[in-house]
């Protein structure tokens, strides 16, 4: 398959530069499209969807930034970005597309085109109950695959390359990865010459909300741009250092792009 880098299937979509990225300025059913468009051109490429949290681990990560940079789309996932690309000239984001969205959207899509998914990621049993319920909504549904990696695969060459050749054999037109940003993207970049898929989407925790093994926010929680909040009440003792000690100077990071705009 083709590889594609930094904008050439976003051309046609409107972009917002925020913090040195460009995002496409869609909604969540445009963004979806575009994917499925791009399997059934067979243009491989990642798709990442940044929020406050990959932003700022991108101020300390350049590869991260780069993979990012390099990326075929960038959606924002978070109500903040959204916000914030008001406050900016020209045009602004009309809505977050989260990688938990994606799925679901592109797995309804991928079945009216007869196009295969692979499901990398997740604890044991936890993509197998997605693909389950996905299937479910969508019947005709192809679900090329489903693996849950053990701990530590990214740093396991043997068993990387044994991934990429199940997902090689499977088929799978697309790639869901779901291990956690920026793990499941550098790992993508690194396997992708070798990977013969379409879009390579990291998903996160986007599995476990398809599967229910995590409740996802109500949908007036996330429209408030709170999701992070009731993230943190599940699990205090995993995200507390992420959300109250490295999002919090998220503001600052405003600040900065705000006074850098008016010079501009």
């Amino acid at each position: 398959m083709k590889e594609q880098h930094q904008g050439n299937l976003a051309n046609n979509c409107a972009q917002v530069r925020m913090f040195g990225l460009d995002y496409c300025a869609c909604t969540l059913a445009e963004a979806a499209q575009m994917i499925v468009d791009a399997a059934i051109e067979k243009k491989k490429g990642l798709v990442v969807t940044p929020n406050v949290d990959h932003v700022m681990g991108m101020q300390k990560d350049e590869a991260m930034f780069e993979l990012y940079h390099r990326a075929m789309f960038r959606f924002a996932d978070g109500m903040p970005l959204v916000w914030f690309s008001k406050c900016l000239r020209g045009k602004s984001l009309p809505e977050r597309v989260t990688g938990a969205d994606l799925l679901p959207e592109v797995a309804r899509l991928a079945a009216q085109n007869g196009l295969k998914l692979f499901f990398l990621g997740g604890l044991p049993g936890v993509a197998e109950k997605a693909a389950f319920k996905l299937e479910q909504h969508n019947p005709l549904l192809r679900v090329a695959g489903v693996y849950s990696p053990p701990f530590g695969f990214e740093k396991d060459d043997a068993e990387s390359e044994r991934i990429v050749a199940m997902i090689n054999d499977s088929g799978a037109d697309i790639l869901f990865v779901g291990v956690g940003a920026p793990k499941q993207e550098k790992w993508a970049a690194r396997y992708m010459a070798n990977l013969d898929v379409g879009p390579i989407l990291g998903v996160g925790a986007a599995f476990d909300f398809a599967a229910g093994t995590i409740k996802r926010a109500p949908l007036w929680v996330r429209c408030i741009g709170m999701e992070w909040f009731w993230r943190l009440m599940q699990e205090p003792d995993r995200l507390w250092r992420r959300y109250i000690l490295q999002d919090s100077q998220f503001i600052l990071l405003i600040v900065k792009e705000l006074l850098q705009g008016t010079k501009s």
